[in-house]
């Protein structure tokens, strides 16, 4: 702005409107004269402006982040062994990108991007003085980012569970930088030049960038410690701790085919309840949990909740989430019998690999019981290694029956002393005297802690049905509708006695036609079902004649009839069975295929558009208005300006995302500009320095959506990785790159002037001493939750004392960090 000059009438005074309280600490800001405007008026306006820029910066960081996902996500094809035939080379896509590198490069670039930026534009915009602002909030943020996001991710976990670092000596590299980065700047400042930054300083700074993530990428690749296994044996090591649906899904298209929704359709079962779109949904989901995920999704996710946008995970409704939770159960528990997969030419059936590992199991995978024997007996057998004690978790997990109803639940902690095979569970049925029908809940059984020598068998998690003994019960068929295809052969109808199984009761049953033909299109079928005593379920197999030629789609009945022994028929007497033409069937598959597909392309983070964007930005939760919640609505509504603005900026999938990678980081610097100078003026009318604005309300505001991405990712992920495992390597390149570029310019600047570049030492230096004293102390408790059984022996989680302990430790840390370097500042501490 110009010099306006006023004359004050009557007197010789001139005023300059442009000279008032704070009017010189912006580059940009103020953009217009507030001379006339109350302070606490003028407080009040920068401090919404400065809220309202960290939710526009959060919002294109997302767009950033996206386009690092296109760019990360870039694969190539490799010949791989088959892990079902060993002899079978086939083709497959895998990632360019190394998932360390791309960490600490894009990643962290897009996560700390806005201080990174604001110390670069702080220095370029001062005629190459160094400034106090973007210095603390790197500081500040890196605090903020280890203390308080790590205090969260540890009292995130749910009771009894825990999450270990799964890449550790990556872990072990990025922590030993990140103390090493923040002692280098105060061996630089105090020791060596004080109060003055070197063009050899600056370089160094630079360089220990790209020297961090050499060093990482050699850690993981083994470099400096070479594993005894081959990369093909660590290989198949990894496929056979998959899941059947992983390894699947590892060797196929990404691409949902009908052959996969007729497969997953009769995992959950014929459900007549269930609409089309939400087998699709359930599928979609299904899919989603089985894939990796990379930091980038969780910081993607974590703006889109805090701004009411599309999520990147697929919301189920809640009677959906029930259906998932249990389908996972059940194929959890089968999939350790399908671990007879070869491979290598070996089945993996022994799993205490000749007698040197301990493995634990139920002695069987369900287990019924009358309500008024009150107690069912569970049996917990080891075998393999037994002379060392084993430590194990054992919790039940409700279905249809409910602890403190039906049940006393059990959540507790058991070891089986040396030699012990078999130990025995008692779990309290409840009696209550009150007819209900049978019900069912789940035990679960998991290793505690860290144990090498010590493996869970096949059978971890157990069914305990609850049987009704107070009547005979009630029969009728599980399903009142069948669809089956015409080559399917023989398949069997089941048959269940619910309510009850006192006594032996008996039920006929007979076929009847409905317009599919006897003998022609089925083979009819008779007969008496003798239910025992205790017995609860009877199948009757019916045979469909496949006669080669198209016709329409035929149905016939099977219906029970003339109960006896005091049973009842129940209001599934009787079910049809439609016969569907095989062609027919896949346009059914074909469809539903086209509906999981449309889901997952839904939420996928790389737009195909303009349009879509738009769309989305547009739209409470970007359309998805079944699963928003009030909330959402709210904060599309404060972010909508934000969104439609930046749904201008290039698509991810132009150009591999490098367009979309360069529009979003110019506008991130164009903010981080703006933000500069409001948390500058706002700091000097409230009275903050720039150092303790830098360390409280910036830091607060950049890391905000980190601290969604890390808590998701802490509940969602099995391991500690993406929670707290990215943060070292990530403050490690803010000073790297936020301090090492600017400084490596503004030396060469002043170098040609033939002048030191003067870098005040004073609160910086000891805010980088504080710093560096707490993040020992934290790292430190980290590693140590690693390896005590007390926190579970692992980073996160673990029994309830000990991790809010943790969570209190660090807090306490940040607040002791934040007060010191305030009080430093001011001039209240003597150093």
């Amino acid at each position: 702005m110009g010099n306006t000059i006023v004359n004050v009438p009557g007197s010789n005074v001139s005023i300059n409107l442009n000279e008032y309280q704070c009017s010189d600490r912006g580059l940009i800001l103020p953009i217009i004269n507030e001379y006339t405007w109350p302070v606490w008026v003028r407080v009040v306006i920068y401090l919404a402006t400065l809220l309202y820029l960290f939710l526009g910066i959060a919002i294109i960081a997302d767009i950033f982040m996206c386009a690092i996902e296109k760019i990360t996500s870039k694969t190539q094809i490799i010949k791989y062994p088959n892990p079902n035939n060993p002899d079978e080379i086939i083709d497959k896509e895998v990632k360019i990108w190394n998932d360390t590198v791309a960490n600490l490069t894009l990643m962290a670039l897009g996560s700390s991007s806005p201080e990174i930026l604001l110390s670069v534009i702080e220095i370029c915009g001062n005629n190459f003085l160094a400034g106090d602002l973007g210095p603390g909030t790197i500081v500040g943020s890196a605090a903020f980012n280890l203390l308080v996001i790590s205090a969260i991710c540890v009292i995130a976990i749910e009771k009894g569970e825990i999450r270990r670092i799964k890449n550790f000596k990556v872990f072990l590299t990025t922590a030993t930088w990140s103390i090493f980065a923040y002692i280098w700047l105060f061996i630089i400042l105090v020791l060596i030049t004080p109060n003055e930054v070197t063009l050899w300083e600056a370089v160094i700074t630079f360089l220990c960038f790209p020297l961090l993530v050499t060093q990482s990428f050699m850690t993981e690749k083994n470099f400096f410690l070479k594993s005894k296994k081959t990369d093909i044996d660590q290989e198949h090591q990894k496929l056979s701790q998959m899941t059947v649906w992983q390894r699947k899904k590892l060797f196929e298209a990404p691409v949902v085919s009908a052959e996969e929704v007729m497969q997953y359709t009769k995992a959950i079962g014929d459900r007549t309840d269930l609409t089309e779109d939400e087998k699709a949904k359930l599928m979609a989901a299904k899919i989603l949990k089985s894939k990796d995920k990379s930091y980038a999704h969780y910081r993607i996710n974590g703006v889109r909740q805090l701004t009411g946008s599309r999520r990147n995970e697929i919301e189920l409704p809640e009677h959906l989430e029930e259906i998932l939770r249990k389908n996972e159960i059940e194929e959890a528990s089968q999939s350790k019998d399908d671990l007879g997969i070869q491979l290598h030419g070996t089945f993996l059936k022994d799993l205490s690999e000749n007698g040197k590992k301990s493995v634990v199991e139920f002695a069987a995978s369900s287990y019924a019981v009358l309500e008024n024997e009150q107690v069912c007996r569970i049996i917990i057998e080891r075998y393999g290694k037994l002379d060392q004690d084993v430590t194990f978790r054992v919790e039940t997990i409700d279905g249809t029956a409910e602890a403190g109803e039906d049940y006393n639940k059990i959540d507790e902690v058991i070891t089986m002393v040396k030699n012990q095979r078999f130990l025995p569970l008692d779990v309290t049925i409840i009696d209550d005297n009150q007819w209900e029908p049978d019900e069912t809940f789940f035990v679960k059984l998991s290793l505690y802690g860290e144990q090498n020598d010590v493996k869970l068998g096949h059978k971890t998690i157990c069914m305990v049905t609850i049987i009704d003994d107070d009547e005979p019960g009630e029969i009728e068929f599980s399903q009142p509708v069948y669809v089956v295809k015409e080559s399917i052969g023989t398949f069997e109808v089941t048959v269940e006695r619910k309510n009850g199984a006192d006594g032996q009761v008996s039920v006929a049953f007979r076929t009847s036609d409905i317009n599919a033909i006897a003998d022609k299109d089925y083979i009819p079928k008779s007969g008496i079902l003798d239910f025992k005593h205790g017995e609860i379920t009877k199948t009757i197999p019916i045979t469909i004649i496949d006669d080669k030629t198209a016709e329409k789609d035929e149905s016939f009945a099977i219906e029970l009839f003339d109960p006896k022994g005091g049973v009842k028929l129940a209001r599934v007497w009787k079910t049809v069975v439609t016969i569907i033409n095989d062609d027919d069937l896949k346009t059914i598959a074909n469809r539903m295929a086209n509906m999981v597909n449309a889901d997952l392309d839904a939420i996928s983070v790389v737009k195909k558009g303009w349009g879509q964007q738009f769309v989305e930005a547009m739209n409470v939760n970007g359309g998805d208005i079944e699963t928003a919640k009030p909330l959402d609505y709210a904060m599309h509504f404060l972010s909508f300006p934000w969104k439609v603005l930046f749904a201008f900026m290039p698509p991810p999938h132009l150009l591999g995302g490098w367009l979309c990678f360069v529009c979003s980081l110019t506008v991130i610097g164009g903010l981080t500009a703006i933000v500069g100078d409001a948390a500058a003026i706002f700091g000097c009318l409230v009275g903050l320095k720039d150092g303790v604005t830098a360390i409280t309300f910036v830091a607060l505001g950049t890391s905000l959506p980190d601290t969604f991405a890390s808590k998701i990712a802490a509940k969602n992920e099995k391991t500690a990785d993406n929670a707290i495992g990215n943060i070292t390597g990530s403050n490690s390149v803010n000073v790297f790159l936020g301090l090492g570029l600017p400084w490596l310019v503004a030396t060469i600047y002043w170098q040609i002037k033939g002048l030191p570049f003067v870098v005040n030492a004073g609160s910086l230096t000891f805010s980088v001493a504080v710093y560096s004293i707490a993040s020992v102390i934290c790292l430190g408790t980290i590693f140590i939750r690693r390896f005590l059984n007390i926190f579970g022996k692992g980073e996160l989680g673990g029994p309830t004392v000990p991790k809010y302990l943790t969570s209190l430790l660090f807090v306490i840390l940040w607040i002791i960090y934040v007060v010191l370097s305030s009080l430093q500042a001011y001039g209240h501490l003597p150093f």
